[in-house]
């Protein structure tokens, strides 16, 4: 068996944190025969810091034989220490009256004293990958802080739209889910992410000929992946914690499987149009466990793929200038 590996999540006693704990331990995220630590942190708080050594204590009782030592804290110090992953899950939720920018400079703080400490004590190989919303900037937050870390070890998880999208699609042609292919994401995770359905494929066909509804395609599907978030609140009370963690499985799951061809948020580099500093949504190829090459020859060069391109890139452009004095 593999040495243990060293995972570090945020907001760990928190509803996605209590989805993907086990599920990490289980050995869905790493792999079978891959043992880790789990170095989990929460806010300073008492109650936090309480409900966290409960989560602790289940994970004793499920005896999983993978999981090889938990680390429970308070400070990011310790948590981040030699870190092969760090899973930034928590954030500060938007409030009632608050603006967007508020939010993002509310995480920016977060996500600024993230970057610093990740990149002064987590391992060499260390990776990280952000869930905490607005994920997008708060993942060019983190990274611009970083020194050691080069930006390709941060990434944000757009995978929650790309199982979303795979999931709309199955239904809407009444087949089975694994029929459904190459649905990758663009842009922003946020309602103005682009869910590019011309590439999709459903049974080996194009899914715009085996669904034949162009305007369904692009006036109810298009929307209802970009705000399933907000119709799961509005019908459970609570956010998408479940499907949130599921996702951050798969997207570490896939990052360490060359050759798998997902969704992730990554710096753009200037591909499919978007400023080059900005970190956006976009089919990536493993190359070797942990880093990935953005797959760049895909068209998107039809008038409403350009159009949501270009709306999803102004609001990452926009997000970036209300926390540019946080940059570098």
């Amino acid at each position: 068996m593999n040495s243990p590996i060293r995972v570090a999540v945020t907001g760990a006693a928190g509803q996605i944190g209590y989805a993907l704990l086990f599920r990490i331990a289980s050995g869905a995220m790493f792999g079978p025969d891959q043992p880790v630590i789990l170095q989990l942190i929460e806010i300073p708080n008492e109650k936090a810091m309480k409900a966290l050594e409960g989560v602790a204590m289940e994970l004793d009782d499920c005896a999983f034989p993978l999981l090889k030592g938990m680390v429970l804290t308070d400070s990011g110090e310790v948590g981040f220490k030699d870190a092969n992953w760090s899973l930034l899950v928590g954030a500060k939720p938007r409030g009632p009256g608050m603006e967007r920018a508020d939010l993002l400079k509310g995480n920016g703080v977060i996500f600024t004293a993230q970057g610093e400490i990740i990149d002064r004590v987590a391992a060499e190989d260390a990776r990280v990958a952000v869930v905490g919303n607005p994920a997008n900037t708060n993942t060019m937050i983190a990274a611009s802080k970083a020194k050691r870390l080069t930006p390709d070890r941060f990434t944000a998880m757009v995978r929650l739209d790309q199982n979303r999208a795979q999931a709309q699609l199955a239904k809407k042609a009444g087949v089975d889910l694994t029929t459904v292919e190459d649905i990758y994401i663009w842009g922003n995770h946020s309602p103005s992410m682009y869910p590019a359905f011309r590439h999709a494929t459903i049974g080996g066909k194009p899914a715009v000929d085996v669904i034949n509804d162009n305007a369904w395609l692009e006036n109810e599907f298009c929307p209802v992946v970009g705000k399933r978030g907000a119709a799961i609140i509005a019908a459970r009370g609570l956010s998408s914690a479940a499907s949130a963690a599921n996702a951050l499985v798969d997207h570490v799951h896939d990052l360490m499987t060359p050759g798998k061809v997902h969704s992730i948020a990554v710096k753009s580099e200037g591909a499919y149009g978007f400023d080059p500093n900005v970190w956006a949504g976009m089919p990536v190829r493993t190359t070797t466990p942990g880093s990935y090459e953005i797959l760049k020859d895909y068209d998107l060069s039809d008038a409403f793929s350009q159009e949501k391109i270009a709306a999803t890139n102004a609001e990452l452009v926009g997000e970036r200038e209300m926390v540019a004095e946080m940059l570098g």
